[in-house]
Parts: structure tokens; C-alpha cells; sequence
């Protein structure tokens, strides 16, 4: 049977701790994941050695987020997800699997069925133990969480804006828009109204995300159609490890219709085809243009990333130029804004994902609040503005 861990006073000046439900068939992970939570300010609501136990307990213990594994007995993560969601509508569920191909292929399953995100785990108990960034991942990604939820009924607005449709980047120019001016400090609601573009006919487009991206990159690219991407080379870089990334790629091949694989070392780019960092690389670029080439590094972490948004905004900057079409959607942190600045500032077209349809609104709110983001649209807006900016009005 679970073990509910007691409850521990917050201070009265700390504000309400994030409650955290952990569900994991070891109770040597159990034990180590509750103790490093805890340590780290949160509350451990309860615990759990299968789903079933977890997916008894949410209404008595009302956890904010559950840390669900994927193999358990009697229900699996799996299993009890769809059912936690439908028990408690909005829960934060974070999967933990160790990293396999089978897992990874389940991790992107239940991202799509609504976990918020997934947490490579170390196999067995002894690389749980001994693997530190194992630790820091999962207090990073809890606390990120945590605030992200804190925040949210203050700064989230109630509902989507009336025209989420598509947006029209009719005219083609050879000087590319100057970006929405931002207020330095963004407290209050940014504005998502959409507003016309004018852009150099681009010659690539470039992704960045990170938590809830899966599901959003997927949506963008199927509702651009594949006629369109066939005119334009598509770089991603999406948070995720190894093996996880080659399986989101071969997922995003599938479900629009072109090539798709995690991009190699000195790989030239091509029309139609779909580039993804690999987990655990920076990707880059070098050439020209008309000559691209992938370059792939194992350089130090970028805003604690690897690969990062960053390293590819920066290098397209200098490789496309005006001729860019970038966008930022839903994810954790900053990574992606000083990127972002170089492409603005080498006359690209940088969009964001707006707050209300992201997962998180960490990467492309930040961006926002620094000034770099020419428009801020709802997820279901995104797609249909860069197929008119690569295709132009009435483009397929």
C-alpha cells in the first residue's frame, strides 16, 4: 500500500507549496523523489506504488501536480492517466520512464492524451541514486511547474481572443516589420490581438519549444499542410533527450506527410524536409542560403539547454538572414529570446505562441516581454500565418 508522506508546515511568508502526489511502483524512487521535493519547498501530498492507489487518492489529497510513472502494477501510468484527467480536469501530470525506445513512443502518447510532461528516469534504483542530474531535472521541472501555476490566475486571460482564425501576412517586402513594441516588465496581460505582417519570402522555418511542445509543433505543421512545407526547410528544436527526439520526429513524419529524422552532422538542408535536434546536441548552422548545412555540437548547456533555441536562432540569423520565419511556442524558461533578437535584428520574422493556448508561457512570453515578438497568436492561429507567409494569401 502507498505510504502518505505528513504534510509539512509552510512558512507563513512562503505562500501556498506546491502539493506533488508521487505514484512509482519502487519505493526506493518514492522515497528519494519525496525527500528531494521536499527539500526544495514543496509538499508531498501522498504517495502511491501503482495507479489505481494514485487515482483513489487525488480527491482526498488534491495534489496541484502528480508525478505518474509509466510501468506499475495492477494500473499503469497509462492506464490512470486518462482517468486522473477526467477525475480532475486541468491536473499538472508529469510521466517519469526510463529511457527507452518503447517508452519514449509511450511518453509522446500520453503527452497527447494531456500530460503536461515527461521525466526520463534512470534505470534502476542505484541510477536514480547516484545520477545527480536525474535530481536537478526533476526539481527543476517541478518548481518551473509550480510557478507557472502560481502565476497563471493572475496572468492568464479567461478566454481566447475572438478572432483565433487565420491571420493574413499578405504582403511580401524586402525589409522585414519592426516588432511589436513590449513594456520592459510585463506584469499585467500582454495583448494577443493579431496584427498584419509584411515579410521577405522566407527561406526556412524554425521552431523552438519545450514543455507542451509535442502536441503544439505537430498541430502547426499539419494545419500548414504539406504542399506548403514542401517550399521550405523546417528546423525544430524541441526540450527533449535522446531517443525521444527521434521518435517525436518519426511521430511528425508520419502525421504530415514529408521527411522527418533528427538531423546529422554536416547534413545539407533541404526543401521539404523536417530537421529535429537531437536530444542532447546543439543544432547549428553553417553556409549560405542557398547552401545550408547542419552542424551539430556537444558544447556546454545554453540557458541550461541542450540542445537550445538559442544556438539555432543565432546561426540562422547569419545564414538567412531576412529571409528567416521563426516561431516560439509553448515551453519552460528563456531559452530562444537572445536568439531571437539576432533574427529580428538580421530582419527576420519572429512569431509566439500566445499565453492562453500555451502549455507554459515561459519561452515565448519571454521573448514577448523583450520586444522581439512581431505577433502573438493562439495556437490554432499559428499554422494558417506561416502557411500565408510562405505561400502567400490564397498559397497552398
Amino acid at each position: 500500500m502507498a505510504a502518505s508522506a505528513a504534510p509539512s508546515t509552510p512558512s507563513p511568508s512562503a505562500g501556498p507549496r506546491i502539493r506533488v502526489l508521487v505514484a512509482d511502483d519502487s519505493v526506493v524512487v518514492r522515497g528519494l523523489v519525496s525527500r528531494w521535493l521536499e527539500e526544495a519547498g514543496c509538499e508531498i501530498v501522498g504517495t502511491a506504488s501503482n495507479g489505481r492507489i494514485a487515482l483513489d487518492a487525488l480527491d482526498r489529497v488534491q495534489p496541484d501536480i502528480v508525478l505518474l510513472d509509466i510501468e506499475m502494477p495492477e494500473l499503469d501510468g497509462t492506464q490512470a492517466l486518462p482517468r486522473m484527467l477526467a477525475k480532475r480536469p486541468g491536473l499538472q501530470v508529469v510521466m517519469m520512464s526510463t529511457l527507452t525506445q518503447r517508452n519514449a513512443e509511450i511518453s509522446l502518447r500520453c503527452l497527447a492524451l494531456g500530460a503536461i510532461d515527461y521525466l526520463p528516469k534512470p534505470e534502476g534504483n542505484r541510477g536514480v541514486t547516484t545520477q545527480a542530474s536525474f535530481r536537478e531535472d526533476l526539481v527543476q521541472k517541478i518548481r518551473m511547474l509550480g510557478a507557472d501555476l502560481r502565476n497563471r490566475p493572475r496572468a492568464r486571460p479567461a478566454a481566447l481572443p475572438e478572432r483565433p482564425g487565420p491571420v493574413g501576412l499578405p504582403e511580401r517586402t524586402a525589409a522585414a516589420p519592426a516588432p511589436v513594441p513590449r513594456p520592459a516588465a510585463a506584469a499585467a496581460p500582454v495583448s494577443v490581438r493579431p496584427r498584419p505582417l509584411r515579410v521577405t519570402p522566407p527561406r526556412c522555418l524554425l521552431i523552438g519549444s519545450s514543455t507542451g511542445g509535442p502536441r503544439a509543433v505537430g498541430e502547426v505543421l499539419e494545419s500548414i499542410g504539406a504542399a506548403t512545407l514542401r517550399r521550405v526547410p523546417v528546423l525544430i528544436v524541441q526540450h527533449m533527450p535522446p531517443v525521444f527526439t527521434a521518435v517525436f520526429a518519426e511521430h511528425l513524419g508520419a502525421r504530415i506527410g514529408l521527411p522527418a529524422a533528427e538531423a546529422k552532422h554536416g547534413e545539407p538542408v533541404r526543401p521539404g524536409t523536417v530537421y529535429v535536434a537531437p536530444g542532447g546536441r546543439h543544432m547549428g548552422l553553417s553556409g549560405s542560403a542557398t547552401e545550408t548545412v547542419i552542424q551539430l555540437n556537444d558544447g556546454p548547456p545554453v540557458n541550461f539547454c541542450r540542445p537550445a533555441v538559442d544556438v539555432m536562432f543565432r546561426d540562422a540569423a547569419e545564414v538567412y538572414g531576412a529571409a528567416t520565419l521563426s516561431v516560439v511556442l509553448t515551453g519552460m524558461g528563456s531559452d530562444g529570446t537572445k536568439g531571437a533578437k539576432a533574427l529580428v535584428d538580421a530582419g527576420g520574422v519572429m512569431l509566439a505562441q500566445d499565453e492562453a493556448t500555451s502549455t507554459v508561457w515561459g519561452m515565448p512570453g519571454s521573448l514577448v516581454r523583450a520586444g522581439y515578438a512581431h505577433e502573438i497568436l493562439p495556437l490554432p492561429a499559428i499554422g494558417p500565418a506561416l502557411r500565408t507567409a510562405i505561400a502567400g494569401p490564397g498559397g497552398h
